[in-house]
């Protein structure tokens, strides 16, 4: 096995590993795979002498790729000045999640805990993530981000107490969420608001995400996301569970084609954020199929 043929066979088993980074770091399925493709260029042309750590070598080159495509995504001002745009959901069925799923969406990376890691800087997004999710030690991320070792645990620092403080760890059992939210969609369907009161945090945040031609839209308050649902109800009575980013979820479909997914956050038994996305575009691109839908 000559030395291409070994990088190529190295590359491939870290492969999911590099693009759970990558999709980590951007929130794109797209431009992870666009990061991890880029990786696999950059490897080949410098070549592996010198390399101790091989896995260590590969995880920062993507993560230096996905850093530049932060920046770069900031320059060009993509962001809209007012709302929220959800990360891409990975959507799986609810009773199924394949191997390459399960690494992508390893630690818990839910859409609220995305969403708040697109408020850091592209530093700080970094930091943490290489660091706290990937256990990337401070002296190996200080290169890519420029920075000391000392002022990169300071980023990713400052990131873990803004994390802690905007997306709280959501209760762990999957069984127990999917009964949280059955609960929730029984009542939105019943037009019971005091049901739909029952479930929901009184906190509870509504991120809502419609694509770019329609402004995004944020909703606070347990009573006025209940008159929303109550209104809506027809959402639910065409609503699938799945697994939207290995958390419970649900997408309405409608005359075969997907119109609505939403993500739940439940945090002591009760809902404390809602995530949906209703952009036709990425919706489209759903494989209700595999979905069994």
């Amino acid at each position: 096995m000559d030395e291409q043929e070994f990088l190529a066979e190295r590359f491939e088993q870290h492969r999911s590993r590099l693009r759970a980074v990558a999709y980590r770091l951007l929130g794109s399925l797209a431009e992870a795979d666009d990061a991890v493709q880029e990786t696999w260029l950059r490897i080949t042309r410098a070549g592996t002498d010198g390399v101790e750590n091989l896995d260590g070598w590969m995880t920062t080159i993507v993560a230096r790729i996905s850093l530049n495509m932060l920046r770069s995504r900031s320059t060009r001002a993509e962001k809209p000045l007012e709302g929220t745009r959800l990360p891409d959901p990975v959507v799986t069925r609810y009773d199924e999640v394949d191997p390459e799923q399960q690494v992508l969406l390893a630690d818990s990376v839910g859409l609220a805990l995305l969403v708040v890691l697109d408020t850091l800087s592209p530093a700080e997004r970094l930091a943490f993530v290489l660091h706290d999710t990937f256990g990337l030690p401070f002296d190996e991320i200080a290169p890519v981000v420029g920075r000391t070792p000392a002022a990169t645990r300071q980023l990713a620092s400052r990131a873990r107490r803004r994390v802690r403080g905007a997306a709280p760890d959501p209760d762990a059992d999957v069984t127990r969420q999917r009964e949280v939210v059955d609960a929730f969609l029984a009542a939105a369907r019943d037009g019971d608001f005091e049901g739909l009161l029952a479930v929901l945090d009184p906190d509870v945040v509504l991120r809502s995400d419609p694509g770019t031609e329609k402004p995004s839209v944020l909703v606070r308050g347990a009573a006025t996301i209940a008159a929303g649902a109550v209104t809506y109800g027809h959402l639910a009575r065409s609503s699938h569970a799945v697994l939207v980013n290995g958390a419970a979820g649900v997408v309405a479909v409608s005359e075969g084609r997907a119109i609505s997914l939403m993500a739940f956050t439940v945090r002591h038994g009760r809902i404390v954020a809602i995530d949906a996305l209703s952009d036709p575009e990425r919706l489209g691109r759903l494989d209700l199929a595999a979905l069994g839908l």
